[in-house]
């Protein structure tokens, strides 16, 4: 794995975090990545799948994009994919397929993850590439600010219920 201090990989996960708050911004569920080389970030990503209507639009397959863009080459190698929350099985597949070595995540993904809490593609011996992975980096903060979108989300339905009621009381005693 990348040699990287604490200071720097907490840098790296709070500049994820910066993404996952554009991701917040757009009212999507807040997930950022950055994929760091030699150093510097060489892409950036945030879910954007409500906003560009893509059902593929995940943080880290848009940092894997520009990543690419940026390297000019498909292949990712000496890189390390720095995720807010563990990569979906999705996101896991194109992480190996681009060859990126060394994966730092946050927060676990208890309903979708793909890098140890249901599935265990980055480092499955029976593929081709394996890919060392760390979990726990500031957990805490990229796991409050999913859980506050979702709470924020329970608390607007309901809302949304509660004035749907009452417009139709009130259409009903007109």
């Amino acid at each position: 794995m990348a040699v990287f201090t604490q200071e720097e990989k907490e840098f790296f996960m709070r500049e994820a975090l910066k993404e996952a708050q554009r991701s917040l911004q757009k009212e999507e569920i807040p997930i950022g990545c950055v994929i760091v080389k030699d150093g510097q970030i060489i892409g950036r990503g945030h879910n954007a799948r409500e906003e560009l209507n893509q059902a593929i639009m995940h943080a880290e397959i848009m940092a894997i994009n520009e990543a690419n863009s940026q390297e000019g080459n498909w292949r990712l190698l000496d890189s390390t994919l720095f995720v807010t929350i563990e990569p979906c099985v999705m996101c896991s597949g194109a992480i190996g397929l681009a060859r990126i070595p060394n994966v730092i995540y946050g927060a676990p993904n208890q309903k979708f993850g793909g890098a140890g809490s249901l599935y265990d593609i980055l480092t499955d011996e029976r593929l081709n590439h394996r890919v060392e992975v760390e979990t726990g980096l500031l957990a805490e903060e990229c796991a409050a600010i999913m859980q506050d979108f979702f709470r924020q989300g329970r608390e607007r339905r309901k809302e949304a219920k509660r004035l749907a009621k009452l417009q139709a009381e009130g259409e009903l005693s007109d």
